[in-house]
């Protein structure tokens, strides 16, 4: 009995069940995660903050400004800035001749280049979209975008030794009695022409590509030929992509002032008005009531684009 007490004492007491580990409080990171995971608007909108105040301060501010510069006058004797509100700018620009002559030739070039690049970049996109095969598609899509790896200037002055009397151009018609159109409004046409034709290029392709090839089957199956199914199936759908094509061009063309400097002898644009009254003039409300000619005649263009429907398909 004393033995059975004694070994009864001397064993080590009975130890209470390991308790599971603690789970430790999700660190910050995780929390975030959880909660933008759960929340996709509160996701979108972290994402969208930061370029949407960028694109509020760079564009819009500097529209606003520009709007109310518009409006201010300048001192004749000092040269000094007046903030002192005015319609005199603006009237100037309405009713001087010079004035409205350059913006029906800025629109006139900006209108002629957007309907050579459309009559470019239509077949071009189709082949690209319909025709080519997968090799092929790839080899034009390089071939389309390698212009826009070169440097804008060295495009323009390329083209401007294309144009001149005793350039490439002026070589190859010689032959046939012809020459260079040298420099001047219809250089300047072909020069933007080129330069935009890529930005046209792409969006009428990527829009032809989402012209199902059944509907294309259809047509010919119902015996319509290629420029019956051209113009009642392919162009319908692809408008959207169309008109997408014809703003970037339309509007690079509308403040262009570089390539006119260039190729555009003593042909003057828009842009050329406000760099003069920015830079050598030193006028910069009548500069900034000029640059609302271009900006009006855009948005007048997207406002028709906009009644059309075509946009709401884009």
């Amino acid at each position: 009995m004393t033995g059975t007490a004694q070994a009864q004492a001397s064993s080590p007491a009975p130890q209470a069940p390991p308790q599971p580990p603690r789970a430790s409080s999700p660190s910050l990171g995780r929390r975030v995660s959880s909660f933008l995971y759960a929340h996709p608007r509160a996701r979108l909108t972290l994402l969208l903050t930061a370029p949407m105040f960028w694109l509020g301060v760079v564009y819009i501010v500097a529209l606003a400004l520009l709007l109310v510069t518009a409006f201010w006058g300048v001192d004749s004797f000092t040269g000094q800035i007046k903030t002192e509100f005015t319609l005199d700018n603006v009237i100037e620009v309405i009713t001087g001749s010079l004035y409205r002559t350059v913006t029906l030739r800025t629109v006139g070039i900006a209108l002629a280049v957007t309907v050579i690049d459309v009559a470019l970049a239509l077949p071009i996109a189709f082949y690209m979209a319909k025709v080519a095969s997968p090799r092929v598609k790839r080899i034009l899509l390089v071939l389309v975008l390698t212009p826009l790896w070169a440097s804008y200037l060295v495009k323009a002055y390329a083209w401007r030794s294309v144009l001149s009397d005793d350039g490439l151009l002026s070589w190859l018609l010689t032959p046939v009695g012809a020459h260079s159109p040298g420099y001047g409004v219809t250089a300047t046409i072909i020069t933007l022409s080129y330069l935009w034709l890529p930005y046209v290029i792409l969006p009428i392709q990527a829009g032809l590509e989402r012209v199902p090839n059944s509907l294309l089957e259809a047509s010919a199956d119902l015996g319509g030929k290629s420029w019956r199914t051209l113009g009642s199936v392919v162009l319908p759908l692809a408008l959207p992509a169309i008109i997408a094509g014809t703003i970037f061009s339309f509007s690079l063309s509308l403040g262009d002032y570089i390539t006119v400097n260039i190729v555009g002898g003593t042909s003057q644009m828009l842009g050329n008005l406000v760099y003069t009254n920015v830079g050598a003039a030193n006028n910069l409300p009548l500069a900034a009531a000029i640059a609302l000619v271009p900006l009006l005649i855009i948005f007048a263009y997207l406002f028709l684009v906009r009644r059309t429907g075509a946009l709401n398909n884009l």
